[in-house]
């Protein structure tokens, strides 16, 4: 999602404060050097190619993987890698369906979409597929937390079909959030410079509560992440260090969770810029009330900056799967080797199984 480069429409849309095309300052002349730098169809051609090939090849690599898997835990894991995966892809490839033949063709948008629709679309997208990310690396997180936390806690590990009803819930929340200003809260408007539409800083009393309820749900999940997956390495770091255990571990866990602290470290780069920044403008601006109509253009350059910063993250996050895999890392730690599983990483919890380690340890 998020492209942002393209050449400016029609500059009578600035005079037209009650429509999607009436927020941003457009009257600003450019000369054409200043043009071709902010509009780019080639480079966002292959920077949006460069990202749908990348998920097609995790998707692959994630297809094959779970083929010959037997675990539970690691299938559903996988499931929630996929639905990851798949919304990165479609969130470029439906932002990419709009923005690129604009760089080329330079529609007019009042004269192809008078009634918003289109803008109204592309702003849903931007935030469906932005958020959806966002909330299923705090679900992954979640699941892994109590899956080394509490492993005994739960009858059976979650099934794939119940995996991917907790993805599809993700997905139908997203869907609600991102069509509230559709049905009245807030409103999706054409951003600088003229290529894309998103959510509305201005500080009217539906535009701020939808911002802050955007920018806030995701810092949320961001930060539920950090919590849940740092609980969760410090779990698994203070049971591969117990003596009893240190030859018992099993290395998918550590797979999996290196993977989660990778892609929370990506959303955090990518995310936390933007979410922070709608925040503070949000705030700042409340004081002016209704009568903030525009935005500044220093704000509306700032915003474009960070909508390509959270481009890369749907380019990144699959890389750090296929990148990450049990296979490469073997590659460059060939220490690791498949052990026994989890549960036995918690003798302490087994009396049986913790008398028997103990005999064993005084024979040595």
């Amino acid at each position: 999602m998020g492209w942002g480069d393209a050449e400016f429409p029609n500059v009578s849309l600035a005079a037209r404060p009650d429509t999607c095309f009436g927020v941003v300052n457009l009257s600003s002349s450019l000369n054409e050097t200043q043009k071709k730098a902010i509009a780019s169809p080639w480079f966002s051609t292959a920077f949006g190619l460069i990202g749908l090939c990348s998920n097609l090849f995790a998707l692959y690599v994630l297809l094959s993987s779970s083929r010959k898997l037997t675990s539970r835990s690691r299938s559903s894991f996988l499931v929630f890698l996929c639905g990851l995966v798949v919304t990165d892809f479609m969130g470029l490839l439906v932002t990419a369906s709009v923005i690129i033949p604009y760089h080329f063709i330079k529609f007019n948008w009042a004269e192809v979409d008078p009634g918003c629709h289109l803008c109204n679309f592309l702003g849903f997208s931007m935030v469906f597929f932005g958020q959806c990310p966002l909330l299923l690396g705090a679900t992954m997180a979640g699941e892994r937390f109590f899956g080394i936390n509490h492993p005994f806690s739960r009858s059976t590990s979650i099934s794939k079909r119940r995996a991917w009803s907790i993805v599809g819930m993700v997905w139908g929340f997203s869907c609600l959030l991102g069509l509230l200003p559709v049905l009245g809260l807030g409103r999706y408007t054409l951003q600088y410079p003229g290529s894309w539409c998103f959510l509305t800083l201005l500080p009217d009393t539906g535009n701020a509560i939808f911002c802050l309820l955007f920018a806030l749900l995701g810092i949320f999940s961001v930060v539920l992440s950090f919590i849940f997956n740092t609980v969760s390495v410090v779990t698994l770091c203070r049971v591969y260090h117990d003596r009893e255990s240190v030859q018992r571990r099993r290395d998918s866990e550590v797979e999996m969770m290196v993977q989660l602290v990778g892609i929370m470290i990506i959303a955090t780069i990518c995310w936390m810029p933007l979410l922070i920044f709608i925040i503070q403008t949000i705030l700042q601006q409340l004081p002016a009330g209704e009568r903030a109509r525009t935005l500044p253009t220093e704000t509306q350059k700032l915003l474009l900056i960070y909508i390509r910063m959270v481009t890369w993250n749907q380019i990144l996050d699959p890389w750090v799967y296929i990148l990450f895999r049990r296979a490469v890392l073997q590659r460059v730690h060939p220490g690791l080797r498949a052990r026994p599983s989890l549960l036995s990483l918690y003798p302490v919890l087994n009396p049986s199984l913790r008398r028997k380690l103990a005999q064993e340890a005084r024979l040595q």
